[in-house]
């Protein structure tokens, strides 16, 4: 039977799953952060989003300063290496923005609670730990079970974190959301199957065979993706593994861009709303740019699966 083609673009499925007031997460560990979806959702003039990254950085910073964010849920905050995020800092500071923070562990039981659908989620890493004091959701509960000592234990427990939407940058899919990722994978699964919604952004878009040749690969499993957008080099400045690699020069140039609030509007208007999408932001980044941060190669070994004689 043939699976159902859930292809789109960028425009289409940002418009149909991305609405005004909805809690969207944005997942990617360090690569394959989904950039260019940020970028549409500032084009498209999205408000009053409630933010779910584990770790904030750029594309965090670009979606509060294009007035689509009014709350954040994340844990560590900052411009990986390089720095502070300008408006994220200037809009806490101010009162502005409404942070929930939490570890990084922290929200990774929030998504595995809510991929479960589990009322919470037990963990021991908060104890002697400041952050439940700023965070009143985290709270502990009696153990229903004794304690090693035969006493009554508490723990403490996060809620469960269902997204409107969940969309997450990877490197091949198939027509139907069968999705591959190869290197660091983070929590990206788990924030698909919390979601209520997911997308899935891709380098490429492959051929059916071409996912089931190397079956183990598969993180995300298409009934779980609602739509596949393919949009090369849809990460930068983030790396994706085997495909381009970080641009270093880019996270340093954001410490300074951040900084400047009348830069950073500018930068907005020249680069997103400037840009009708992403293919026009690559081309904009330039042809020299992105030679400087081409990867060479490094094949997996090949692996013999077997099949019934």
């Amino acid at each position: 039977m043939p699976q159902p083609d859930k292809t789109t673009s960028m425009r289409e499925a940002i418009a149909e799953f991305v609405t005004d007031g909805a809690t969207v997460s944005l997942e990617g560990f360090t690569h394959l952060i989904p950039t260019a979806a940020g970028h549409e959702i500032i084009r498209q003039g999205r408000r009053d989003l409630t933010i779910a990254r584990m770790t904030a950085d750029v594309v965090t910073d670009q979606l509060i300063a294009g007035d689509c964010v009014s709350r954040l849920i994340s844990s560590f905050v900052g411009n990986s290496t390089a720095g502070s995020l300008g408006e994220l800092r200037r809009r806490v500071e101010a009162g502005a923005l409404a942070f929930e923070e939490y570890s990084h562990y922290g929200m990774i039981c929030r998504y595995l609670a809510g991929a479960q659908r589990l009322p919470f989620y037990p963990l021991r890493s908060y104890a002697g730990s400041d952050v439940p004091a700023v965070n009143p959701s985290i709270r502990k509960v009696t153990s229903p079970y004794p304690a090693p000592d035969g006493g009554e234990e508490q723990i403490y427990v996060v809620p469960p974190l269902n997204p409107d939407v969940t969309i997450v940058q990877a490197q091949r899919a198939d027509r139907s959301g069968n999705t591959q990722i190869w290197g660091l994978t983070g929590i990206q699964a788990e924030a698909v199957y919390a979601a209520r919604k997911a997308i899935v952004v891709v380098e490429e878009v492959v051929a059916d065979e071409v996912i089931r040749s190397d079956p183990n690969r598969t993180v995300i499993p298409a009934h779980a993706v609602d739509a596949v957008v393919a949009c090369p080099r849809g990460a930068h400045p983030a790396f994706v593994q085997g495909y381009y690699d970080r641009d270093g020069a880019f996270y340093r140039e954001w410490s300074q861009i951040s900084a400047d609030p009348q830069r950073l509007r500018g930068w907005l208007d020249e680069w997103v709303r400037g840009t009708a999408d992403h293919a026009a932001y690559v081309a904009k980044l330039g042809e020299e740019r992105w030679a400087e941060l081409a990867v060479g190669e490094a094949w997996s070994e090949p692996v013999n699966y077997g099949r019934r004689l």
